[in-house]
């Protein structure tokens, strides 16, 4: 079976025509990335809204880098996150919804069964590559990452909160 046979929603073959020359090639090719992605996780059942978000994360990300997907580097995301957190006060669970949704971007145009590699060697001589990794972006590391005035009350915190009650009303029977 040839790679034309296996033809998933976000192929790049299915958003670029072969051998066609293009009038904005970079800016084409980023909204084909961005077509074929949305395709993608659609596919997957992901909601409107998440898909919607996902994309304006990464075109913010885009704008402030200035370049295109197989130019980004691990710099660029570095200095992207520090000014969202450090200047822009974002808080840690946003920080870390932006990171995964640009992480979640570049791991489908890496994914060799998507083709964009292929697509972006061929027209520009380069290709994309994952710039977001463990070293550089956040990790969620709590059950709850709110405030604690904001957060959801753990699993034990509401059996603590079930048992209070049920002995106080054992106390006023």
């Amino acid at each position: 079976m040839g790679r034309s046979d296996r033809r998933g929603p976000g192929d790049a073959s299915l958003h670029l025509a072969d051998g066609v020359a293009l009038l904005r090639p970079e800016e084409q090719v980023f909204q084909a990335m961005l077509d074929g992605w949305r395709n993608q996780q659609l596919s997957r059942n992901l909601g409107f809204g998440t898909v919607n978000a996902r994309e304006a994360i990464v075109r913010r990300f885009h704008a402030f880098a200035g370049s295109e997907p197989w130019e980004w580097s691990a710099a660029d995301v570095d200095e992207f996150f520090m000014q969202r957190r450090a200047i822009h006060g974002l808080a840690q669970s946003t920080l870390l919804g932006y990171q995964l949704a640009l992480r979640a971007f570049l791991a489908y145009l890496v994914d060799p069964a998507y083709g964009w590699s292929e697509a972006c060697e061929k027209r520009f001589g380069t290709h994309p590559t994952q710039v977001c990794h463990e070293w550089n972006t956040a990790r969620h590391t709590q059950d709850a990452m709110a405030r604690p005035k904001k957060r959801a009350l753990t699993w034990e915190e509401v059996q603590d909160l079930f048992d209070h009650a049920d002995n106080r009303a054992l106390r006023t029977w």
